[in-house]
């Protein structure tokens, strides 16, 4: 019998990071291709994805957390230096304070869950979701509101059934082809949202079937040092490149 193909978690994100350092690539030295950047729209939903992967699996949430807030702070600037040509930018943040959020979301989900008082249970659950939008929106992050949700419509509709599967493509139809909507792409004669590629991820996505792949401290640290460090490089390569 065939073996049905399938992505390890370990896959998803160096698939992931591909995606982002091609997206990253274009940004800093080459903005007239315009297919990178549709390309690397697919890389946000796979770390949604795995974030929210993460969230439920990982032994100690709040070294989880801990670890997505040192990254983040480390990364502030060298994202700053990518995005804006500046060490310090206050008006947007790196993608890692948008997991950050989402991962508070989630444990506010949860408890909310897990109270048996139903006015507890929905002003938590109402709180947790609107709250995201509203903190990703108002701190400028990454993807804003929107991209918090993505990583909460993962956790929303985490499984493999059918049902799942529908809840994660109406959700990012909803968010990028709607909420993060904004430059176009001629396809066919159709003006088509640039963001709305990010759909593209959800086949790679379902290839997962729950298994790690290689893991360890090394690993894990490659995986987060890799954000800040690609973001100084690519800063710098554009810093040098202007100035020749």
């Amino acid at each position: 019998m065939k073996e049905r193909p399938e992505l390890t978690s370990f896959g998803l994100h160096l698939l992931a990071m591909g995606l982002m350092l091609c997206d990253h690539i274009c940004l800093a030295l080459m903005l007239d291709r315009l297919w990178m950047t549709c390309v690397g729209r697919l890389a946000f939903p796979i770390f949604a994805f795995l974030v929210a992967e993460g969230f439920v699996r990982t032994r100690s949430r709040a070294r989880y957390a801990r670890r997505l807030l040192i990254f983040a702070i480390v990364s502030e600037v060298p994202f700053d230096l990518l995005a804006a040509g500046r060490p310090v930018y206050p008006f947007h943040q790196n993608v890692l304070w948008t997991f950050l959020i989402a991962l508070g979301c989630m444990q506010l989900l949860e408890w909310a869950k897990s109270d048996s008082r139903p006015a507890a249970r929905f002003v938590l659950g109402v709180g947790a979701v609107l709250g995201g939008f509203l903190a990703g929106t108002a701190f400028m992050v990454d993807y804003f509101g929107p991209g918090v949700w993505t990583v909460l419509a993962f956790c929303f509709f985490r499984g493999d059934g059918w049902r799942q599967r529908l809840g994660q493509l109406l959700c990012l139809l909803f968010l990028n082809g709607w909420l993060l909507a904004g430059q176009t792409v001629l396809l066919g004669g159709l003006a088509l949202p640039i963001q709305a590629f990010a759909v593209l991820a959800l086949p790679f996505i379902w290839l997962y079937r729950g298994r790690q792949g290689p893991h360890g401290r090394a690993v894990r640290w490659l995986f987060y040092g890799f954000y800040p460090a690609h973001l100084l490089v690519l800063a710098g390569s554009r810093w040098l490149f202007c100035f020749r």
